[in-house]
């Protein structure tokens, strides 16, 4: 298999790595300072960025950041839910038998925050991604569940993500409420050339190879194709790799980046 044909114990560019080995690059970092942020002052947070970006790698890495004494984690990927469809999710997840109707989940859902809050001492970290999926009504119900005392107090963090659209989104009238509400908004650059390089470096170290495994000009080729995505990194690099065991290259060049592109849509 291509694992021991390049001196690797473990498949570097998976999906599945722990957020604690992820390669943090300068915008990990500073997203990851943003939330801290958010975290420490509470409220409503905006994360956008293109697909592939490592939107998701971030929410991932400050979810488990967190003290689990302190905050409790909650995390959403599916936007398309029915508002209702929402509402049960989350009141299950604040360990709530969820009530029937909606007015009496709303009660339910800002009791249960309030109780972990106030009582307990643990805020409740919500993270809600895909969110440019979401519909306006589903915005509306947000800005709403997540107003406490006449908007006088957040006994909560609220992490919104999504695609770049959905800051669009936030400008359309019916969005207002939501968007004065806001108090983070950070958008994920792509990786720089430079940090392409690390990027395959550290993942490489990390699956235990002790060689450059990729030339200076496939790097370049990863980079220009990728965009500097880390997911469009992953698609490349992998089968690179494959191809390069079919073939027996003890190092991936340029050649080899070009001729799996097409397949990995690059």
């Amino acid at each position: 298999m291509y694992l021991g044909f390049y001196s690797l114990t473990a498949a570097p560019f998976g999906k599945e790595i722990d957020s604690r080995h992820l390669f943090v690059s300068p915008a990990l970092s500073e997203g990851l300072a943003r939330l801290e942020y958010l975290k420490t002052t509470r409220g409503i947070g905006l994360v956008t960025g293109e697909a592939g970006s490592g939107k998701t790698s971030l929410l991932r890495r400050f979810a488990h950041s967190l003290n689990p004494a302190l905050s409790k984690a909650i995390y959403f990927p599916l936007s398309t839910l029915t508002v209702m469809d929402f509402y049960r999710g989350l009141a299950t997840c604040l360990g709530e038998e969820p009530k029937f109707r909606k007015v009496d989940l709303f009660a339910q859902i800002q009791t249960a925050i309030l109780t972990l809050f106030q009582n307990k001492r643990i805020t409740p970290v919500l993270i809600l991604d895909e969110m440019h999926r979401a519909s306006n009504a589903f915005l509306n119900d947000i800005s709403l569940l997540f107003n406490f005392a006449m908007d006088s107090e957040n006994p909560f963090v609220l992490v919104l993500s999504g695609l770049p659209h959905l800051a669009d989104r936030r400008k359309l009238v019916h969005n207002q409420p939501l968007l004065q509400r806001i108090i983070l908004r950070y958008h994920v650059q792509p990786l720089g050339k430079k940090d392409v390089r690390l990027y395959l470096e550290h993942h490489r170290k990390r699956a235990g190879a002790n060689y450059e495994i990729f030339t200076p000009p496939a790097v370049e080729a990863i980079a220009s194709r990728s965009r500097g995505l880390p997911r469009m990194i992953n698609n490349l690099a992998t089968p690179s790799l494959l191809y390069g065991y079919a073939k027996q290259l003890r190092t991936i060049d340029e050649e080899t980046v070009f001729a799996i592109a097409p397949e990995a849509g690059a």
